[in-house]
C-alpha cells in the first residue's frame, strides 16, 4: 500500500489534456473543432478509445469508416492512446476504490470476468495496430480486482486519481485528474489532467478551453508520462477516497 512524499513536479501548475469516449460514431464535428484547437497550440492529448462500444449514449452520428486508421495516425503523431474500458456499458452499481460515480463497467465484477474484458479490449485494439499500456476506466470506476487484472494483462498505468502529480499504488502508476479544474489552475505547482468530453462541449466551453490553452502551461500527455512518480501510502489513498466521495455528492447537488 502506498504515499510518502509526492516529490517535486515544478514551480508552475501544468495541465495535461484527456479526451474521453473516443468511438467511431461520436460527434465528429465537435471533436474535430477541439482537435484543431489542440493542434493550433501544439498540444498532444491522451485519448480514451472504447474498443467495442455498446453504449448508445456515445453514438452521436454516422460511424466514421476510417476510425481505426485515424486513431493509429494520431498515435503516430504523438497522441497517447488509453484503452477506455471494453464496451462502456455500466452493469454495476458500484463506485469501487475511486467512487466519483456509483455505477461502473468494471468495479463489482469478478476478477476472472474483468480479466477477460481487459483481454478482449486489448485484442481489439491490437487487431487495428493500436498498442497501449494505459487504462481509462469508464465512469472513473475501478476496484482492486481491476488493478489486479490490469497488472496481469500488462497495463502499467491509469489516468485517474487525485494528487499533485503521478503516483505509484498497488503496482501501477496513476496519472491524476483535477478535482476541480478552476482550483487546479490557481495552484503554484504540480501537474494534473483536464478531462474533456467532446461529445458535449458547448461554444462557451470551447472559449474557456482556448483561454486555458493560451494562458496556462498546458503540456502534451507524453510529457506527463515522463514525470517522476511518487509513492502513495494507505493514508494517502484514504484521503483520495474521501475526496472522491465529496466530489460525487457535490456533483449530485449542483
Amino acid at each position: 500500500m502506498c504515499w510518502n512524499k509526492e516529490g517535486y513536479w515544478g514551480k508552475d501548475m501544468k495541465i495535461a489534456v484527456r479526451l474521453d469516449d473516443i468511438t467511431p460514431a461520436m460527434d465528429w464535428d465537435k471533436f474535430q473543432v477541439f482537435a484543431a484547437l489542440l493542434d493550433e497550440f501544439g498540444i498532444k492529448p491522451l485519448i480514451g478509445v472504447v474498443p467495442d462500444n455498446r453504449d448508445e449514449n456515445l453514438n452521436r452520428g454516422a460511424a466514421r469508416e476510417d476510425f481505426w486508421e485515424y486513431v493509429k495516425k494520431r498515435q503516430e503523431e504523438g497522441w497517447v492512446v488509453a484503452q477506455h474500458g471494453w464496451q462502456h456499458v455500466y452493469t454495476q452499481s458500484k463506485g469501487g476504490v475511486f467512487p466519483l460515480n456509483d455505477f461502473s463497467e468494471f468495479a463489482g465484477v469478478s476478477y476472472e470476468e474483468q480479466l477477460t474484458m481487459l483481454e478482449r479490449g486489448k485484442e481489439i485494439l491490437a487487431e487495428h495496430g493500436i498498442v497501449t499500456d494505459l487504462f481509462m476506466a469508464p465512469a472513473h470506476s475501478y476496484d482492486r480486482n481491476t488493478l489486479r487484472a490490469l497488472r496481469q494483462t500488462g497495463f502499467r498505468g491509469l489516468t485517474d486519481g487525485f494528487g499533485k502529480g503521478p503516483y505509484q499504488w498497488c503496482g501501477l502508476t496513476f496519472y491524476p485528474i483535477s478535482f476541480r479544474l478552476e482550483n487546479s489552475l490557481k495552484k503554484e505547482k504540480g501537474i494534473t489532467t483536464m478531462v474533456v468530453h467532446t461529445n458535449t462541449v458547448s461554444v462557451q466551453d470551447m472559449e474557456k478551453y482556448r483561454k486555458i490553452l493560451k494562458e496556462q502551461e498546458v503540456i502534451s500527455y507524453g510529457a506527463y508520462l515522463r514525470e517522476k512518480a511518487g509513492k502513495r501510502t494507505a493514508a494517502g489513498h484514504a484521503g483520495e477516497y474521501l475526496l472522491a466521495i465529496v466530489k460525487h455528492w457535490l456533483v449530485k447537488l449542483l
